[in-house]
């Protein structure tokens, strides 16, 4: 294939592609470069089916070290390991753009790998790496309903930003990333410093306008070069079959998915399952290939319960709980619901259950971060949410933790960040976990909840508490008409077409993250969501603030206290002392936690008040700055012919002349002083070197 470059302006910078060089054994190979970040996306798809009932897609993004002229700082593993956090949540946001625009018939297995090959320092390779694998399927032979298109969006004074560098980022009100098609929105993700609905909604839909361009950058190149999409063999339906379960599903389907209770659903949908195997096995028991015809009539079974519950909720609102479109479903919170723990949180909403808890710690327990975009940093606050699998009634494999894990961890972690107290204030490590108990619909928001309420039990003087709710929306079979719906769960985030999940405190939005599984939704639809889902916040929050409604006066007493002391930089190797020794000796007499910064803030952690008095005590003795008249009670140390070395703090001596001995004449130190004797005293002066000299005459 010829090389083939193109470029298009974006967002004020130059965006360059590159087909036919890289990559050429892959279906679809695309080089983009924006800045001098540059990211190689391929797409290549099977030549076979899989025997599964979903579409087989996957999408990878690796970030290698050299892209940005790095050497992983491991002493013991230089080669890229298992990926960053931030790798895993830039693939799941590509995948979530791209998943809704395939035919899901599809059983061939397709993989998309986005290979950062070099990073600016600048520009966010995740922007150029969701184009690239746009692109890179639509000029393939990979049937795909795209292209698709993204951009980021910050506000900066008022003025907003797409496609801002990392240091546009920290200035920014909000960090925004949205993709779609043409005509829908069909992704977002965002974290923002407490912003209003409306604003946010006016920044996403001029996003939109503004990835437009992209799109067309996509439609121009694919006109070029004409690629011929293969025919593939999709999941046909068996008609015949699709009647059977029609025809079952009349008679059964109502009174199995209405009910509010979700074991009862669950029951109810087992039975039915259950009923409709027999009833096929009855039908078709001279047909060799029973086992596929059961497996296909679950997955047909499966699309009529979607028929109707869009129906009935499209046609005259009845959700298959009973609720009003806009009702939140039954609210309990509690906190303070372990024994020895430093806060906890225990939210429920409806059958959902989420456990927070709170562990407080030194700032020494702060995670250190590097990856190929991060240079060597440290997080003094984590989000870590785990679902296990009896939260909805399973068995599975406990251990490790799965992507959805990470996204719904870092989710909670964005939502919660902006009222978290600076360090300089409260200058502890704070971690938070969610356990999720039981799960039917959002438990990432119910971790919001859960956390927020936990952070105040502890006594974490958190700005406002936190609450998320998670909103979806039915389209008609054209999408033109819908209804948003409040507090989605079992059939209706299944079913759904949408699952938005929004957070924030009273006064606006902290965290977002939209899913869909249609083409997408419109600003409308975006504004409407947005509004419904203000309501149920501040619900949420009345509710929350019911049982807890400021941070509690004190820490727990089981929590450790950090004291924060400011010394002169240069007087921190009097601290350290050599090789650790003094820094060492303070730790073991006082069983406290030091930590030290290079601009001379002194972090000490202690659970005894004891402790913690005789470490500040003795840090002070350190680097207290001696002068004149100050008087002393020290040690000799040392004896010299000429006077002797009175140690008057750890580490710090004087020298007292044997003139200044006594008021008497002394013929020889040693008939005065002897080693380790303890001696009252005053300092006359200190040198412009340091050196302390010292008298322990009276006059």
């Amino acid at each position: 294939m010829p090389i083939k470059r193109y470029e298009e302006e974006f967002a004020g910078k130059l965006l360059k592609v590159e087909i036919g060089r890289l990559a050429n054994l892959a279906n679809g190979s695309v080089y983009v470069q924006y800045g001098n970040t540059a990211v190689l996306v391929t797409a290549v798809m099977s030549s076979s089916t899989k025997s599964v009932d979903y579409m087989p897609l996957s999408v990878d993004y690796e970030e290698r070290y050299y892209a940005a002229g790095k050497i992983k700082g491991s002493k013991w593993m230089k080669r890229e390991g298992r990926p960053s956090d931030e790798a895993i949540l830039s693939g799941r946001l590509i995948d979530r753009s791209l998943r809704p625009r395939f035919d899901h018939r599809i059983r061939n297995d397709i993989q998309i790998v986005a290979t950062v090959l070099s990073f600016d320092g600048q520009n966010d390779p995740d922007m150029p790496a969701l184009f690239g694998a746009s692109l890179a399927l639509t000029i393939s032979d990979i049937p795909f309903n795209g292209p698709v298109a993204s951009t980021r969006i910050g506000r900066i004074e008022g003025k907003l930003v797409f496609n801002p560098t990392y240091e546009e980022r920290l200035k920014s009100d909000f960090d925004i990333v949205a993709a779609g098609t043409s005509n829908r929105i069909n992704m977002i993700e965002a974290g923002a410093s407490i912003v209003a609905e409306k604003d946010i909604a006016e920044a996403i839909v001029s996003g939109f306008k503004e990835f437009q361009k992209l799109i067309k950058f996509q439609e121009v190149i694919s006109g070029d070069l004409k690629p011929k999409k293969r025919q593939l063999a999709l999941a046909e339906t068996d008609k015949e079959l699709a009647k059977a379960v029609k025809d079952f599903s009349a008679s059964s389907l109502e009174k199995a998915i209405y009910t509010k209770n979700k074991q009862e659903y669950v029951e109810n949908m087992a039975k039915a399952k259950e009923d409709l195997s027999q009833r096929i096995k009855d039908l078709f028991k001279d047909t060799s290939n029973i086992d596929a015809k059961l497996k296909e009539a679950v997955h047909l079974f499966d699309e009529e319960i979607n028929d109707v519950v869009h129906e009935n909720i499209l046609a005259s609102e009845k959700r298959p709980d009973f609720r009003k479109l806009d009702e939140v479903r039954e609210l309990a919170v509690d906190c303070g619901v372990l024994p020895h723990s430093h806060g906890s949180g225990l939210f429920q909403r409806g059958t959902t259950q989420v456990l927070s808890t709170l562990t407080l710690a030194s700032p020494g327990m702060e995670q250190w971060v590097e990856t190929m975009e991060i240079e060597l940093t440290k997080k003094r606050f984590m989000h870590h949410y785990i679902f296990p699998p009896f939260s909805v009634g399973e068995v599975g494999r406990i251990g490790g933790t799965g992507r959805r894990d990470i996204g719904h961890g870092a989710l909670a972690e964005r939502a919660l960040s902006p009222v978290i107290p600076p360090k300089d204030s409260f200058p502890y490590t704070i971690r938070m976990v969610s356990e999720t108990l039981a799960s039917n619909g959002s438990s990432s928001m119910a971790s919001v909840c859960g956390s927020s309420l936990a952070l105040m039990d502890g006594g974490v003087p958190v700005s406002s508490a936190v609450a998320g709710i998670a909103m979806g929306v039915m389209f008609d079979k054209e999408g033109q008409n819908y209804k948003v719906l409040t507090d989605i769960q079992g059939p209706e985030d299944h079913h759904g077409d949408m699952d938005f999940k929004v957070a924030g405190t009273k006064d606006g939005i902290t965290a977002m993250q939209m899913d869909v599984k249609v083409e997408g939704i419109t600003g409308e639809v975006l504004e409407k969501a947005l509004l419904q889902a203000q309501k149920a916040r501040l619900e949420i929050l009345g509710k929350m603030n019911s049982k807890i409604a400021q941070p509690r006066p004190d820490l727990s007493p089981l929590a450790p206290r950090v004291q924060t002391i400011k010394i002169d930089p240069e007087k921190i190797g009097a601290v350290i002392g050599k090789g650790g020794e003094i820094i060492n000796k303070i730790i073991e007499e006082t069983g406290a936690e030091i930590d030290i910064e290079d601009d001379g803030s002194i972090f000490i952690t202690c659970i005894s008040a004891e402790g913690m008095k005789k470490a500040i005590s003795m840090i002070e003795e350190l680097t207290y700055e001696v002068r004149p008249e100050d008087e002393f009670d020290g040690r000799v140390v040392s004896i010299r012919d000429f006077g002797a070395f009175i140690e008057i703090m750890p580490g710090k001596d004087g020298m007292v002349h044997i003139s200044e001995i006594s008021d008497e004449r002394v013929k020889s130190v040693s008939d005065v002083l002897k080693m380790g004797q303890k001696v009252h005293v005053r300092v006359k002066g200190v040198d412009e070197m340091g050196r302390i000299s010292l008298t322990m005459r009276k006059k």
